[in-house]
């Protein structure tokens, strides 16, 4: 009787939402639900599933934030997240944002997306494993976002582009690479970048003459500076391997 009230019109999807609820909840058990958390299990996936359809979502304009004005790194960023009320919410905004930016480094820096997905899977492992609290695992990403930040500031003080700091990333895994100072290791790194620059095509990556010739010169590169041969085939390899990450650009500049 009361649908074509115009105040019925204007809650009427509120009401079918408890309605969806209810129905939800009485699937449990035919006694009602036993627990807590139960309800609130049945909550989220009805709610999951209407936001899913509803479009894109703006995650911080639902978790209540202002968007980053410059980098989701920064330090003001950051402290707004981690003074969050939901410290659930802040949480699951802080690890999407970090795994998007780790796959985005993983496409460009090889050894940088190894080492920041590696850290962010240890930190999120240990929350899930109640080994750490709420506040904690908020204070631990964070700390994450700010070497990463640290890592893109690295590349600016020793004057490389990003395509170059990733050889120095892949090349600076390796300890054993101690022994030559900055400047020696830009000397490298340009000479490396420019031998695989000028040899790039489109389809370089997959060739293994190309391949063969680009490992072999790499190599002879890297016993130039000091390495011995050994040493110098294993790090030959994994300079193969960045470069293919980066194909598309190098043979692009050609």
């Amino acid at each position: 009787m009361s649908i074509p009230s115009p105040d019925a019109e204007a809650i009427k999807d509120e009401v079918a939402f408890f309605q969806a609820v209810k129905a939800r909840i009485n699937k449990f058990t035919g006694s009602g639900v036993k627990s807590d958390y139960e309800v609130e299990t049945a909550i989220k996936q009805i709610i999951d599933n209407a936001l899913s359809s509803e479009g894109v979502i703006d995650i911080f304009e639902a978790a209540g934030i202002k968007s980053p004005s410059v980098s989701i790194l920064s330090d003001e960023f950051l402290l707004e997240v981690k003074n969050m009320q939901q410290e659930n919410v802040a949480f699951e905004l802080l690890k999407k944002l970090l795994s998007d930016e780790v796959s985005i480094r993983k496409t460009k820096n090889i050894a940088q997306g190894k080492k920041f997905s590696e850290m962010l899977g240890t930190v999120v492992k240990r929350y899930h494993n109640n080994q750490i609290d709420s506040a904690q695992v908020l204070a631990e990403l964070s700390e994450i976002a700010k070497e990463m930040r640290l890592e893109d500031y690295k590349s600016e003080e020793l004057g490389l582009s990003s395509e170059e700091y990733a050889f120095y990333s892949v090349l600076k895994e390796n300890e054993s690479t101690s022994f030559l100072d900055d400047n020696k290791m830009k000397e490298l790194i340009r000479a490396i970048v420019d031998v695989i620059r000028k040899n790039a095509t489109v389809d370089w990556s997959k060739r293994d003459d190309v391949r063969a010739k680009l490992r072999l010169t790499v190599k002879k590169i890297l016993m130039r500076y000091g390495y011995p041969p050994d040493l110098a085939k294993l790090e030959a390899d994994k300079v193969l391997v960045q470069g293919e990450s980066l194909a598309d650009i190098f043979s692009t500049e050609n």
